[in-house]
C-alpha cells in the first residue's frame, strides 16, 4: 500500500475556520503546533510564562501591543514574542495568521479572560 503526500492547503484550511480568535491547528511538528486563526479587533493583554509566540502574516495586517510600544506585521512577516512579555494583537481588518509554538498552550496566556479563552488542540 502506498502512502499519499498531500500538502497543507493553507486558504482552503482558512475558508474552512468560522470564528474568529479561535486557532485551529493544521500540523505538528515534533512538540509544536501550526495553528491559523482569524483575527479582527482588539484582544487582550495576556503573556505565556513558559514558551515564546511566533505569529507569521499569511495575509493582511496585524499589530502587536506591547506595554513600551508596538510591531506591526503585514503579509509574509514574522515576528517571535519572547515568554513572559505581555502582549495585545490587533487587527483594524481581518488578518489571517500562522500561530508557532507548543502543543497546549492557551491562546489566553497566564491570564483569566475565560470569554476570549479557545479550546485547544482542534483540527482543521
Amino acid at each position: 500500500m502506498s502512502k499519499q503526500y498531500e500538502p497543507i492547503r493553507i486558504g482552503e484550511k482558512f475558508a474552512k475556520i468560522p470564528d474568529l480568535w479561535k486557532p485551529r491547528v493544521v500540523a505538528e511538528m515534533n512538540d509544536y503546533q501550526f495553528k491559523l486563526v482569524r483575527l479582527e479587533g482588539d484582544f487582550v493583554w495576556h503573556s505565556h510564562a513558559d514558551t515564546d509566540e511566533a505569529f507569521l502574516i499569511v495575509e493582511g495586517e496585524l499589530r502587536i501591543d506591547f506595554r513600551d510600544g508596538a510591531v506591526t506585521l503585514g503579509p509574509g512577516e514574522m515576528y517571535v514574542v519572547p515568554r513572559g512579555v505581555e502582549h495585545k494583537p490587533f487587527a483594524a481588518s481581518e488578518v489571517r495568521v500562522m500561530l508557532i509554538e507548543p502543543r497546549g498552550v492557551v491562546n489566553t496566556g497566564d491570564g483569566d479572560t475565560l470569554e476570549r479563552t479557545a479550546a485547544n488542540d482542534v483540527w482543521v
